[in-house]
């Protein structure tokens, strides 16, 4: 059986960051890492649920909205992936800056917070998806490059 592309990076040298985990076609797939795999600092379920709630909720209505095919959290807790179509690299970093601040200055209710609009309407936090936002801004602010690339071993 063939490996699935993610699962060919040596996560023991991956960093917080943005990179591109796959080009299907117009389709690349972001991989954006909020922690250091395997380091023992894992995104609480609450965390990665609510920024998976502002974040989607944002970009998808953001001037680039209908570039955006999926944003969902990774299972290890350690990050989300993007899916863009037609983007080029240049606007990736100022679409993450423009939808990490719009989600950190959200007020009022949780989007997508009620019983009709989510399985588990109960485990959403505002507080602890800002927080988890702001400390991902600090990282995309950083990013320099359109490269995306992962780090070499």
């Amino acid at each position: 059986m063939q490996r699935i592309a993610s699962f060919t990076v040596n996560h023991d040298f991956i960093r917080p960051g943005v990179y591109i985990s796959r080009v299907d076609g117009d389709v690349v797939t972001y991989d954006l890492r909020t922690r250091r795999p395997n380091g023992g600092d894992y995104m609480s379920p609450l965390a990665m649920h609510s920024v998976e709630h502002l974040f989607a909720t944002y970009v998808r209505n953001s001037a680039w909205g209908d570039k955006v095919i999926y944003f969902g959290p990774m299972g290890c807790r350690t990050g989300f992936y993007l899916l863009l179509r037609d983007l080029p690299a240049e606007q990736v970093k100022p679409l993450l800056v423009d939808t990490l601040r719009r989600c950190i200055a959200h007020k009022g209710r949780m989007p997508g917070a009620s019983r009709q609009e989510c399985g588990n309407f109960r485990g959403l936090s505002l507080a602890a998806g800002q927080e988890e936002c702001r400390r991902f801004l600090a990282v995309v602010e950083k990013i320099d490059s359109n490269e995306f690339t992962y780090p070499k071993e």
